[in-house]
């Protein structure tokens, strides 16, 4: 059955499944990539998510203790839920990229792209632009940039794909 004989409320349905399926899935792991890397740098957990609340809501995120540190876990389920819908909407609307992410090893091509061009927009240009701060591109970047490619892609695409009922 083709797409367009399916009616809307089923591909409605079929698209939600798929973007809370995704964006719980990106958000949970990535969330744990975020806890294991700064936990290896030495560097505190609460900072870490007052630093993703600071970036929308300002450097007083930075001295609000836990309160603040939830808004930025908030705020991370939110950057992984949009960067999946718009995955999901390019996914309906090109037959190209569906077919990508069915073929064989389908979730890693687009992983290997998506992920690490999550991480280059949103530390070269998104965080930047609401922190007025300029991105340090080092050892760190990079290791997230191959990072995004297993903690961010794999699971944004593991959720979006369609899944075949036996």
């Amino acid at each position: 059955m083709t797409a367009a004989a399916v009616p809307n409320s089923t591909l409605s349905r079929d698209a939600a499944k798929r973007l809370v399926r995704a964006g719980l899935a990106t958000g949970v792991v990535d969330f744990l990539w975020a806890v294991v890397l700064t936990a290896c740098y030495g560097k505190s957990q609460l900072k870490l998510w007052q630093g993703v609340a600071s970036v929308p809501f300002g450097k007083g995120m930075l001295d609000g203790g836990l309160p603040t540190a939830a808004i930025g876990v908030v705020v991370h389920f939110g950057v992984a839920f949009s960067w999946s819908a718009l995955l999901l909407v390019l996914l309906m609307r090109s037959s190209w990229l569906r077919g990508v992410l069915a073929s064989p090893g389908g979730l890693f091509k687009v992983a290997v792209v998506w992920g690490p061009l999550i991480w280059a927009v949103m530390s070269l240009v998104m965080i930047p632009l609401f922190t007025g701060n300029p991105t340090t591109v080092n050892a760190r970047w990079f290791i997230q940039l191959v990072g995004h490619v297993f903690f961010v892609g794999l699971p944004m695409a593991w959720g979006l794909s369609e899944r075949r009922r036996s």
